[in-house]
């Protein structure tokens, strides 16, 4: 038996799909992460806070496995999104759903880090601050666009 990968039960398969292109994505968002200038301080400050400690002694370990772990989870979260928009489409064209999947999700990526998560750590000095916000909605844009090549087919096929 055979299961589209557009149709409800194929979802635990499309969200392992997710998963992985999360992973994928992330890695390849490390690329730009790694060559701006506060590009890598996402990771310390998520590292920071959830050890407590300051941006410079937040456990890079720490820094790098929620990095990995929150890339992997949010392929997992876009092709959900995917799917809930492609069910309350309905009829319209397929690729609709990977459009609204991109509207909401980058906008809440770029808005829980850069208002929530930096605001509450708030170790950050206030003048690299705006510089920290753009390298990471920068980093984020990347990764949806990664996220809409590697999972865009699964709502064509």
């Amino acid at each position: 038996m055979v299961v589209e990968l557009t149709s409800p039960e194929a979802l635990p398969v499309r969200l392992v799909i997710g998963a992985i292109a999360g992973f994928v994505a992330t890695l390849v968002m490390d690329v730009p992460m790694g060559r701006l200038p506060e590009g890598e301080t996402s990771y310390q400050v998520a590292a920071g806070v959830l050890s407590g400690e300051s941006l410079d002694s937040a456990p890079d370990g720490l820094a790098t496995a929620v990095h990995y772990a929150a890339g992997t989870l949010s392929g997992i979260l876009f092709v959900g999104v995917t799917a809930i928009a492609a069910l309350f489409l309905g009829d319209a064209p397929a690729l609709l759903a990977v459009v609204v999947a991109v509207v909401v999700q980058l906008p809440v990526m770029i808005v829980f880090f850069s208002y929530v998560v930096l605001v509450v750590y708030g170790q950050v000095p206030d003048e690299r601050v705006p510089q920290v916000r753009r390298d990471w909605a920068l980093s984020a844009s990347v990764y949806v666009a990664v996220l809409v090549v590697l999972t865009g087919p699964l709502v064509l096929l």
